[in-house]
């Protein structure tokens, strides 16, 4: 049987938070140094390169939660394949 419903989403929403957060460390960071070499920040340039530096940056610091996140989809989806199957042979004997 498939668990609760909350206990089913704890990877995603760790996964996604550590990647908000990330984001907003970037965005932080680039920002800061852009007014520290001009006086003008353009916001899209800033989100933009924010945005790229957040995604590199969770690819290496974030692996650990992305495979728990993998694994927790990858036995989701088997569970579902196995009834879906279950229900499939049942009716093929019916």
């Amino acid at each position: 049987m498939v668990s609760a419903y909350p206990d089913q989403v704890k990877e995603f929403v760790i996964y996604t938070a550590l990647r908000v957060v990330l984001f907003l460390a970037s965005l932080g960071i680039v920002v800061g140094v852009w007014m520290l070499v001009g006086d003008q920040v353009p916001l899209l340039w800033a989100v933009a390169i924010a945005f790229l530096v957040s995604g590199v940056g969770s690819w290496f610091l974030l692996d650990r939660q992305r495979a728990a996140f993998a694994r927790k989809v990858e036995t989701r989806a088997a569970k579902a394949t196995a009834a879906f199957e279950q229900l499939k042979a049942k009716e093929d004997v019916d």
